[in-house]
């Protein structure tokens, strides 16, 4: 046994805790989100930009879902940043398997008829049409009330939520869920509390 005596530890400086590399402060990652989410939303209202427009729908196709993902994904469905990456989700699946929400809209607007008639997708739904309406529901973000955009894609989203159920797929809870956290986003934006 050596007879050394007892040291107190070293406690490090804020110089170590500033040298330590392992990412951004979550805080300013969430902050960041917030804040790109509403200069997104509320920044394009009223804008006839045709350009603006442009971007703001193909957004996740020119960052990248991975990136929308790292900003967004984690946000909580009552915000913006929330809704808004469920926003291009949505969007995502429609253009990458636009047969299959086709179908899956085609067969759920028989049992939700007024969620069919409040996501506003031509008659008869097929992939062109789907594909149509889920960019018509993004372009809306700069051209109309946000909860309008709110509630058109969780109409949107209930419908294939039937359909899947109506087809016995999978993942119909998984897009019901969607559908119920976009309304109740919308019901929080009609009420001012949508931040």
């Amino acid at each position: 046994m050596t007879s050394r005596p007892y040291h107190r530890p070293l406690t490090p400086g804020d110089g170590f805790f500033e040298a330590v590399e392992g990412g951004a402060d979550p805080a300013l990652v969430t902050e960041a989100a917030e804040r790109a989410a509403a200069l997104l939303v509320r920044g394009a209202r009223g804008s006839e930009d045709e350009e603006l427009i442009g971007r703001v729908v193909h957004l996740a196709e020119a960052e990248g879902l991975e990136a929308l993902a790292d900003l967004w994904a984690g946000s909580p469905a009552e915000s913006l940043a929330g809704c808004l990456w469920r926003l291009y989700l949505l969007r995502e699946w429609v253009h990458a398997q636009p047969l299959e929400a086709a179908l899956q809209f085609d067969t759920g607007r028989r049992v939700a008829e007024v969620d069919h008639v409040v996501a506003g997708v031509a008659d008869p739904p097929g992939p062109d049409e789907v594909r149509a309406m889920v960019d018509a529901v993004l372009r809306g973000i700069a051209e109309t009330d946000f909860a309008d955009v709110l509630m058109r894609a969780a109409a949107f989203a209930q419908v294939v939520a039937a359909g899947r159920t109506q087809l016995e797929l999978a993942q119909a809870t998984q897009m019901r869920t969607l559908g119920e956290q976009l309304a109740e986003a919308a019901r929080h934006e009609l009420a001012g509390s949508l931040h």
